[in-house]
């Protein structure tokens, strides 16, 4: 189990990033990057600490439908899946015109880049 692959998903999925954490936990930015790099396994404690800070319960992080695992699946870079929770973000707050809109121009600018 890769912990620390999960809660980056889960992390990057809510549009946050290790300096949101480190201030929502008192937990050193430093000590959560070598956690979500496997290179440090967190204590129970600290993981609650990071599972309260993502509004989650700490369970999931041991899911086996897990979010980590989804998009370990789909093989997502960080960078596409930062790119895809910005956009989740800022499309929220549209309405379904302007929602099919946007993804009408998406789709455009996709067909575009492939010629």
């Amino acid at each position: 189990m890769k912990i620390g692959t999960t809660i980056r998903a889960f992390r990057l999925q809510k549009g946050l990033s290790q300096g949101d954490i480190e201030k929502k936990t008192g937990l050193l930015r430093c000590y959560l990057s070598r956690v979500e790099n496997g290179h440090t396994v967190p204590s129970l404690d600290t993981l609650s600490k990071i599972a309260q800070a993502l509004d989650l319960p700490i369970a999931q992080f041991f899911a086996d439908d897990s979010l980590g695992r989804q998009f370990n699946t789909q093989k997502l870079s960080d960078e596409e899946l930062k790119f895809l929770t910005q956009i989740r973000r800022y499309s929220s707050n549209l309405n379904e015109s302007d929602r099919k809109l946007l993804l009408a121009m998406v789709k455009k600018f996709a067909a575009t880049a492939t010629r």
